[in-house]
């Protein structure tokens, strides 16, 4: 069921007027994503460079949103530049605009990142990717909070907070020589390093009621969904290596595709098909389904641990067969709920564990 805030749940909507809608996606009650708000805003006010780290998905924009909405810049604009979306030449010039004619196409004067953020924030994310050269002339404006633009030799003066963002270990690039030091030495003034989701397990479900109550909303539905105790528990047990972002997707899907308000089915990978090829076979072509397997004298042989193994890549693959290769009835033959075959089965992809031996 959708759970109100407690007193104990941040929300990022209670701070800032004119913060943008998606910042109230930032919520959380866990002690570590408490912490790290705490430390944020700590820091918002302080009108000094910050570095955020973070996995993919796991919200360093919003907390790039917070910063600067907590901080004095707040009524100032806040801008943001994806640096791995851009080629190195097209990163300079969105930085710090260029002048007419200052290379081929440049039709007329264009300001840049850092002009347009005057008096406010700017967000660099993936700042691992910016070339060398690049990286020079952003230090430059750190430290002097001055530039030129693409063909031009005049100094324009800006006043500007710079956030910079990525997921890279950027001490590495650093050492490497990919990274200039200098400029990593100004941008970190303070490091924040955003909490994967997997380490915010007390944040989960108040997520998943947050995304799937607006999801609700925008099918027009006038109940608000529920998710069933086994599809709860499978949200709660995954370990989301795409973080907020992805927990966001699966439970939006999962609302969708819903033909009840009561929430049963969770699909974490959506780009399984019902059509692919099997990955088992049985150790027989002329063994039946429902029969059970065959022969257990090998498995007698090996230690516990494999044998175990191998007697549930046997069992396995009988109800698969048995089912037609439906999950869902192979499940139930095996008395396990979909998402329980689903994280079996999953394992044995992702562990590659599923070996010729297992099926003789």
């Amino acid at each position: 069921m959708m759970s109100s805030e407690s007193e104990n749940t941040y929300s990022q909507r209670h701070y800032g007027r004119g913060t943008p809608s998606r910042a109230d996606e930032a919520l959380g009650q866990s002690e570590i994503f408490l912490e790290f708000q705490e430390r944020l805003s700590r820091v918002a006010p302080v009108n000094r460079p910050t570095l955020l780290l973070g996995e993919r998905g796991s919200g360093k924009e919003l907390a790039a949103n917070r910063l600067h909405y907590l901080s004095k810049r707040w009524q100032g604009p806040f801008l943001t530049l994806n640096c791995s979306a851009l080629s190195p030449a097209l990163i300079e010039s969105e930085l710090f605009g260029y002048e007419k004619g200052a290379f081929t196409g440049a039709a007329q004067r264009r300001i840049g990142r850092f002009e347009a953020a005057d008096g406010g924030s700017l967000f660099l994310d993936e700042i691992g990717n910016i070339p060398l050269e690049v990286q020079e002339k952003i230090l430059r404006v750190v430290e002097y909070s001055t530039f030129e633009r693409v063909g031009s030799s005049e100094s324009i003066d800006v006043d500007v907070r710079i956030i910079a963002a990525t997921n890279a270990d950027v001490k590495a690039l650093a050492a490497k020589k990919i990274f200039k030091q200098d400029l990593l030495d100004r941008l970190s003034f303070e490091v924040l390093t955003v909490p994967p989701m997997r380490e915010r397990k007390e944040d989960i479900l108040l997520l998943v009621n947050h995304f799937a109550g607006r999801m609700a909303v925008e099918l027009g539905w006038t109940e608000i969904p529920q998710f069933s105790p086994e599809a709860a528990r499978a949200l709660e047990e995954h370990r989301w290596p795409g973080n907020v972002r992805e927990l966001k997707n699966v439970v939006e899907r999962a609302v969708y595709r819903s033909d009840s308000i009561r929430i049963s089915e969770i699909v974490f990978d959506p780009f399984f098909s019902p059509y692919e090829k099997k990955t088992l076979e049985m150790e027989t072509e002329g063994s039946t389904a429902d029969e059970a397997p065959s022969d257990l004298s090998d498995l007698m042989a090996r230690p516990l641990k494999e044998a175990v193994w191998g007697l549930k890549v046997r069992m396995l693959d009988n109800a698969l067969k048995k089912a037609k290769f439906n999950q869902k009835k192979a499940a139930q033959l095996l008395g396990l709920t979909y998402h329980q075959f689903r994280g079996l089965y999953r394992q044995y992809q992702e562990e590659g564990r599923m070996s010729n031996d297992d099926l003789e």
